[in-house]
């Protein structure tokens, strides 16, 4: 019987999701399930979830859940990683302090200011749990759900042994919506995907063998297309190649879509997913979900029926690879930089194709990105590298550097109000730094 545990299983949707998916596996319907977090009544909600979809598919599995995270990890052969820490409180911080000094942030879980933030509390917790995981599996295999993803991986890669990569479902997504677009059948489609997480590029869209790419353009040309992603587009229409992560998330990663009120209403305020555009809803909608999250698991548990498919999440596929059927499974994950992209900082998380199956991950060179997409991607990556430095080193200098380079907050602030910025930001997350 495998062992699959979650750690941070708490996070409802997210773990629901993937056990399903881990119990559509003939592998796996025996399966020993485990599900780890701090919160007590979190856990036992999730219990129930997990044990519902068990009694719908008639599983033998075991369902177990502990807030002991030793117990949890005795006998993994996989992990997955989906915790959050801190909360609302401290993420309002990330957004709102940025926006005092002009910096209007959409998402800020993956980099600029609020990424780097978050990343920064991130790492002495995930750090804590893969020094468990190398003293009680170190064979296991570890999946990270947690963002800022390119910032994790990379320093859990650089920190720690265990044998982790990190997933991120806008590869596979995006790839659907551009078939959608040009009414293929996903079947047909063939792509080369590769950038680091949140900036990735097709660079390669092929639809029965053919170059999908002029297709995709007359696509975009339609008022209906085109508004739909409106900053992905104006991405794709510039640069050549399609971007993998949403139109919210793009939005804030570079100079030219929320330097100013007037091109936030233009690019961001309709179309990126997270109406209306600027920091007020992300805030109301973090502090939504921590005041309504038990009625809405409440309202799913109630529900008679069970959707039992098999979801569009990676992970499940990866662990069949792993140590299921043994099914060789391709996917785009998030490893450390080994010439896979030439053009990139030797060492920095990319997120390139990778072929998973019962003798491990092999990861797929790709050679160097166009010039225009290395000049963009290298100026995150190596932000990121500086935002690692300054976390392992407990140097806030190298964190101001690492923020002082981000596109957006450069392309509004001084030298000085960036300093400023990081000052109040530092002041504000002093709790959670111990690193520092």
């Amino acid at each position: 019987m495998k062992k699959i545990t979650f750690i941070g299983a708490g996070s409802f949707d997210f773990t629901r999701e993937l056990v399903k998916d881990v119990l559509t596996y003939d592998a796996f319907k025996d399966a020993c399930i485990c599900l780890m977090d701090i919160d007590e009544e979190k856990l036992g909600f999730i219990k129930k979830a997990c044990d519902k979809i068990k009694t719908a598919g008639n599983y033998p599995a075991s369902i177990i859940a502990t807030t002991d995270r030793e117990e949890a990890l005795k006998g993994a052969d996989g992990v997955v990683i989906t915790v959050l820490t801190a909360g609302p409180d401290i993420f309002r911080t990330d957004i709102e302090i940025p926006k005092k000094y002009g910096v209007d942030i959409c998402v800020g879980d993956t980099r600029g200011p609020a990424g780097i933030f978050r990343f920064l509390r991130s790492a002495p917790v995930l750090l804590d749990i893969c020094r468990d995981i190398e003293r009680i599996c170190p064979d296991a295999y570890v999946l990270n759900y947690t963002n800022p993803m390119a910032l994790n991986c990379r320093y859990l890669q650089e920190m720690t042994n265990v044998k982790i990569t990190g997933l991120c479902h806008s590869v596979q997504h995006t790839a659907k919506m551009l078939a959608d677009w040009i009414g293929a059948d996903m079947e047909d489609v063939d792509y080369l995907c590769a950038g680091i997480n949140h900036q990735a590029f097709y660079l390669k869209y092929e639809w029965k063998g053919e170059d999908a790419y002029p297709l995709i353009k007359k696509a975009v040309e339609k008022d209906e297309i085109y508004n739909e992603e409106q900053v992905r587009n104006q991405l794709y229409l510039h640069l050549d190649y399609y971007p993998t992560e949403s139109s919210g998330h793009n939005s804030e990663y570079y100079p030219w879509f929320r330097k100013r009120p007037d091109l936030i209403e233009k690019y961001c305020t309709h179309s990126t997913g997270w109406n209306p555009g600027a920091h007020a809803y992300i805030l109301n909608e973090y502090f939504r979900r921590q005041n309504e999250w038990k009625k809405d698991i409440q309202e799913w548990l109630e529900k008679d029926e069970v959707e039992l498919e098999q979801g569009q999440e990676y992970a499940a596929c990866i662990f069949n690879a792993l140590f299921g059927d043994g099914t060789v499974f391709h996917f785009n994950g998030n490893v450390r930089n080994e010439k896979y992209i030439e053009n990139l900082p030797d060492g920095c998380c990319v997120e390139v194709p990778v072929t998973v199956g019962p003798d491990g991950f092999t990861i797929h060179p790709v050679g160097n990105l166009p010039d225009q997409l290395a000049v963009m991607t290298n100026t995150s990556a190596r932000s990121e590298e500086l935002a690692i430095k300054g976390c392992i080193n407990g140097d806030k200098r190298a964190v101001y550097h690492a923020i002082l380079f981000d596109p957006l907050t450069a392309s509004v602030l001084s030298m000085d109000e960036i300093q400023s910025m990081v000052d109040e930001m530092f002041e504000a997350n002093k709790q959670y730094l111990p690193q520092f």
